[in-house]
């Protein structure tokens, strides 16, 4: 597919370019959550990527080109981060195709007005990357609904979430990825959901256990029992489409990194401008194997390629912005008490955080089973 942007792709970047300037400055933007999805979705900004034919849910309408030039244009502003963008950019894309009529109607402006934001109930104790061992049970009540008993782990924005699309085992005695459904969960269900946040060693909390306690789900997705089609089909989206925006946040990790190995003379080691020279060099490779993904020339295994590459490229970079500052990368503040909170610097969050880049959303190990079964056809790993 051919990337190059045209007159009207022009025209898009500077709409959105002129639209956040404007907007940036409001007290929405400088709050963030969920007032700036609002804001956000008053303008059409939510759901640029998704099928909708003529119909449409509240969003704009854009070729891939024009998705790419917002996304870029977003990621090089200070705008906030996305509480919104599991509903937009995973839940969204799954009931275009796989949901009914009445599920798009129901679920999708709520995600395009910012007014509903979701969460992902995926990973377990004991189930995360090798996600068909699931646990989390889910029985008929005999009134249309499912009663939903498990743990979730690592869920991103379950603070904040209103609905969470949880993968259960709806078939009693099933295995792996057989007896699975895809269920929506309103996380709004006090003493029948309860969130904990999870602390990290980086001192911060991105994510949470989620306890489902006989909590009611209102929607099934895919049918009952085709719940690993519609899981695997989301995790395609999650891994092939939202990489190249992740990338860009990249791009700005690694110029900081850059500049700060000029400015501490690092970059006067051979060995470590080599490897910043590599890092670009890979970022720039991570740009067009997501851009070639998105134009839908990707194979079976194209996901797993994406994970790969940038969950090692991003390990890799945390590792250099530690080691260009030498022995001062691994010590705290020179005010530091032990009666003051231990605040970690940028360089040391980004080095501890991306140590778990090749772990979750999918470990290595998984990445690469997948990629030997499905694309070159050798033996399953023996469990």
């Amino acid at each position: 597919m051919d990337f190059a942007f045209d007159a009207a792709d022009d025209a898009f970047r500077q709409e959105a370019r002129s639209w956040l300037e404007a907007h940036l400055a409001q007290p929405c933007a400088t709050e963030g959550g969920r007032a700036w999805e609002q804001e956000l979705g008053r303008a059409g900004w939510i759901g640029l990527g998704w099928d909708t034919g003529t119909a449409g849910y509240g969003n704009r309408h854009a070729t891939l080109t024009q998705q790419v030039a917002w996304a870029e244009e977003y990621a090089r502003t200070t705008a906030p981060a996305r509480v919104g963008h599991i509903g937009e950019n995973l839940l969204a894309p799954t009931l275009i195709r796989y949901g009914t009529d009445a599920q798009k109607q129901r679920f999708l402006p709520a995600v395009a007005r910012g007014e509903e934001l979701w969460c992902q109930g995926y990973s377990e104790p004991g189930a995360g990357s090798d996600l068909a061992g699931v646990r989390t049970a889910a029985v008929p009540d005999g009134a249309g609904r499912y009663v939903v008993t498990g743990q979730k782990m690592w869920t991103s924005l379950a603070q904040d979430a209103d609905w969470c699309f949880v993968l259960a085992r709806t078939t009693p005695g099933s295995q792996r990825h057989h007896g699975l459904s895809f269920l929506l969960v309103p996380m709004d269900q006090p003493g029948r959901v309860e969130v904990r946040p999870i602390r990290q060693m980086s001192g911060t909390s991105e994510f949470n256990e989620v306890f489902f306690d006989g909590a009611f789900a209102e929607e099934m997705v895919g049918g009952e029992g085709n719940g690993w089609t519609v899981a695997m089909g989301l995790l395609a989206v999650e891994r092939g489409v939202s990489t190249l925006v992740q990338q860009i946040g990249f791009a700005a990790e690694l110029d900081r990194v850059v500049r700060a190995a000029v400015a501490g003379g690092a970059v006067a080691d051979a060995v470590l401008r080599e490897r910043l020279v590599r890092q670009w060099a890979e970022l720039r490779t991570m740009r067009w194997n997501a851009l070639r993904t998105l134009g839908g020339s990707g194979d079976a295994g194209a996901p797993s390629v994406a994970k790969l590459l940038w969950g090692g490229w991003h390990k890799r970079l945390g590792e250099l912005a530690v080691e260009i500052r030498g022995a001062d990368g691994a010590v705290g503040p020179d005010d530091w008490s032990p009666t003051t909170p231990y605040e970690l610097d940028e360089a040391q969050r980004l080095f501890l955080f991306t140590r778990s880049d090749t772990i979750y959303g999918g470990s290595d190990e998984i990445q690469r089973n997948i990629i030997a079964e499905r694309v070159l056809g050798l033996p399953r790993e023996p469990r």
